[in-house]
């Protein structure tokens, strides 16, 4: 998962009165020689190709250059301009430069046959093609960027100004480039040309305010020129961004930047030690044992949650809120603070005094970030199992920080308890004092944090055999949403962000209690009620009505009345404490009413999908 999702090397490079530039690069020691000292050694499997036009690449990509979908003239270049780049050099003795010892390592040498010229000459494009996604494709690497114009930062000194005249600018563009492998996943590619699109957007911000990026280039091309005097004295050359890193604020941000991909995931720059640049790549956060969950399958879990969900912090609230920015949001200090495991996103908006809209953006944003992770709230009721990617050595590094946070317990045998699904209440010992009960939700709330535990949740399904005779009845193909006459089957829409919709439009109780509950008047056995009830159970098929009302519990119009009411829910869907939730009803009352049905109706437990992803192995 680490070498498909960090990338091989961070490249900044201009544009100018100087010509193309290559201003930094890292990694950076020195890892190739001349060329004609390099004939007798292996041929890097990321090196380009200097016979012929074209070549099959190994990850069987055949998009040797093309245009981006998004952006047709994002900066690939054409298949002509390859064979240019093969006699940018000239055969001379140009030097490339790849970290110390990494040159053995392909996955990190894969740059080690590209020369500065090169570099500098492909990546730094043409004034039209700024503001674009760029991205290239050469053999086995592949270069993602967004290149920035900066001749607009000329207009910036005005012709009135009487202050004194800046320097003007001899930069006309620059372009922060990731370099990857060519088989990288498509999201990864796109989190990290938004980590270059974010950085070229500060950089540019800072040159119009300070000339920094100016500044920063001047003192980098100042130093390779020093640096290239003095190995015309020296036996060889030496890496000039060796002795760059140290001067230039630029070029260490740009490492660290690296180094965070590389390693947590977590990008947290302060360009210019003004304006802050926050990144998060979801690959190093989310993923299940060395499989990286897809962001859009984060997203579309994100998007699901429900009021009854709770939110879990998976760090201290001491810690979490040091790591906050100064500048942060109010509303998200105050969400930390509020949360609770047994609490849900309903509650807690309530007594964070937010609205619920609000309270799910800030909820998504934590999580994202991987601070928490949404589960349903602690109760009694909650089923919960060992986790089928959980660790059981006896001896794992989490044994040792449960057993130092809670004396006198061991891991293993706690999670032996969870081997089959068990209810928290069966853990309940009305002789214990509180503090044990308390002591078991924190060991319960560690282990979710963990991801060492799921919980299971209860879900129904009508299921009726069907006749014989009747085998294939005239609407089985139809859908059964169109059968029940347009009643969604789904879960209720979601909020999505950015939407329009007021926190105010939302209710405490379900959407769906329009198409539901108030489809029967409460009270006795009325015409009207006989009527709506008949017309919920004409969308079934006619085996399954049937199958239905020869239940003995069908002879009591109540609970007749209160099946047709759910029954939309009974396609296995919509778990138990959803139900609960849309329609208001306690837990006793469903599970009697299943138990009525029990003849049609069959009860299965397993994860719910819109939190399961959340529930992954940490790393």
């Amino acid at each position: 998962m680490g070498e498909s999702t960090s990338p091989i090397s961070v490249i900044l490079v201009s544009s100018g009165s100087r010509g193309n530039k290559l201003l930094f690069r890292f990694p950076f020691q020195r890892g190739a020689e001349h060329p004609a000292a390099q004939a007798n050694k292996p041929r890097s499997r990321y090196a380009v190709n200097s016979s012929g036009d074209t070549t099959e690449d190994q990850d069987g990509d055949s998009r040797q250059l093309q245009p981006t979908r998004d952006n047709p003239t994002s900066g690939l270049l054409q298949v002509k301009q390859q064979k240019w780049l093969r006699c940018v050099d000239g055969g001379c003795a140009t030097k490339s430069w790849v970290s110390k010892g990494d040159a053995g390592d392909s996955s990190r040498s894969a740059l080690v046959w590209f020369s500065d010229v090169i570099l500098a000459t492909i990546l730094a494009t043409k004034s039209d093609m700024c503001g674009k996604k760029f991205e290239l494709k050469i053999d086995n690497v592949r270069f993602v960027g967004h290149p920035t114009l900066l001749q607009h930062a000329l207009g910036q000194v005005s012709k009135t100004d009487p202050s004194p005249k800046r320097e003007m600018p001899t930069m006309i563009l620059f372009n922060v480039v990731f370099a990857l492998r060519a088989n990288a996943d498509p999201s990864v590619i796109n989190c990290l040309h938004n980590l270059s699109r974010r950085i070229a957007i500060v950089l540019q911000h800072e040159e119009r305010r300070c000339q920094y990026l100016t500044r920063e280039a001047k003192l980098i091309l100042a130093i390779q020129d020093e640096v290239s005097a003095m190995s015309e004295t020296t036996e060889g050359p030496q890496s000039p961004f060796h002795h760059i890193l140290p001067k230039c604020k630029l070029a260490r941000d740009l490492k660290e930047t690296y180094d965070s991909l590389c390693t947590t995931g977590v990008v947290r720059l302060h360009i210019n030690n003004w304006l802050e640049v926050s990144f998060c790549l979801p690959h190093k956060i989310h993923y299940v044992a060395t499989n990286f969950i897809p962001p859009e399958a984060i997203e579309r879990s994100l998007k699901s949650i429900r009021p009854y969900h709770a939110l879990l912090l998976l760090n201290d609230e001491k810690s979490l809120l040091n790591e906050l920015p100064l500048d942060c949001s109010p509303a998200l200090v105050r969400v930390i603070k509020t949360t609770s495991a047994v609490k849900n996103l309903q509650q807690l908006a309530q007594d964070a005094d937010l609205a619920l809209l609000q309270v799910f953006q800030l909820a998504a944003h934590l999580v994202y970030w991987g601070k928490a992770i949404i589960i349903y709230p602690l109760c009694e009721n909650n089923v919960y199992m060992l986790s089928p990617n959980a660790s059981v050595c006896l001896y794992s590094p989490l044994a040792d920080a449960f057993s130092c946070q809670f004396r006198g317990h061991n891991l293993p045998s706690m999670l032996s308890k969870f081997s089959l699904p068990v209810s928290l209440s069966e853990f309940k010992n009305p002789l214990a004092p509180p503090v044990q009960e308390t002591q078991l939700i924190q060991m319960v709330i560690w282990m979710l944090q963990h991801r060492l535990l799921i919980q299971l949740h209860t879900y129904v399904c009508l299921m009726v055999p069907p006749n014989e005779e009747d085998f294939r009845a005239p609407d089985e193909d139809m859908p059964f949403t169109a059968r029940v006459g347009g009643r969604s089957l789904s879960t209720p829409n979601a909020l999505s962000f950015g939407s329009p919709t007021s926190s105010d439009d939302m209710t405490l109780t379900s959407p769906s209690m329009d198409n539901s509950s108030a489809e029967l008047i409460p009270g006795g056995d009325s015409p009207l009620n006989k009527r709506m009830t008949e017309n919920l159970l004409a969308s079934l098929l006619e085996h399954e009505r049937e199958a239905i009302l020869n239940v003995p519990a069908a002879q009591n119009p109540e609970d007749l009345r209160m099946f047709a009411r759910l029954l939309h829910y009974f396609r296995g869907r919509h778990h138990l404490e959803e139900i609960m939730y849309n329609e208001n009803m306690r837990r006793s009352q469903l599970l009697m009413l299943f138990d009525k049905f029990r003849s049609v109706l069959v009860v299965t437990s397993h994860e719910d999908p819109v939190i399961s992803v959340f529930q992954s192995l940490l790393k």
